[in-house]
């Protein structure tokens, strides 16, 4: 029987690889409200800090915007440093009354580095350089762990082909991706 689970968020796709020497960051552009498509061209994903580090969510699309805002403050106060930035996100995150509402979570990324940030003050740093996020981030991230492992594809390829297996799993998922390299 199937179980709505709260800690999913049934909206979207998102993954972010760090593979030989490059990064990738690639979201799907579908917008569902309950069970209704609203939209199938929407960007869940941007550059922030002078084009250097990669960003994407999944959640509400209100929330995401204002944590969009709060991380950049953040990434300006700590000249870029993604580390400490994603480290006071989150805390403000959990803290913040208004904040600490918001449903979203984000995938960041630069040259070095991988978080997956969560308004519980959740900082996960994946090991294998791969953040999933959104109710497709499983097929997406068990696609991207095979085609890393299995093919000689850039990482911008890995990207694509795991959001479009995702896109043929989940039904909160659509091939209108977009994907960013640094």
């Amino acid at each position: 029987m199937y179980q709505h689970n709260p800690e999913i968020f049934y909206a979207t796709t998102v993954i972010g690889i760090r593979h030989n020497g490059k990064v990738a960051l690639g979201g799907d552009g579908q917008v569902t409200l309950g069970n209704t498509v609203m939209k199938h061209s929407a960007t869940k994903i941007r550059r922030l800090y002078n084009q250097k580090i990669l960003a994407g969510f999944a959640g509400a699309a209100a929330d995401a915007f204002t944590l969009f805002e709060r991380f950049e403050e953040k990434l300006e106060r700590f000249s870029g440093n993604l580390p400490r930035a994603s480290v006071e996100l989150a805390k403000d995150w959990r803290s913040d009354r208004y904040l600490r509402r918001l449903e979203a979570l984000l995938a960041v990324l630069d040259a070095e580095n991988t978080f997956i940030i969560s308004g519980t003050g959740d900082i996960i740093e994946p090991d294998d350089g791969i953040a999933a996020i959104g109710s497709g981030g499983p097929y997406a991230l068990a696609a991207a762990r095979c085609l890393i492992k299995f093919s000689e594809l850039s990482v911008e390829e890995i990207v694509r082909e795991s959001l479009n297996t995702a896109a043929d799993i989940c039904i909160y998922t659509n091939k209108n991706i977009k994907v960013e390299v640094l």
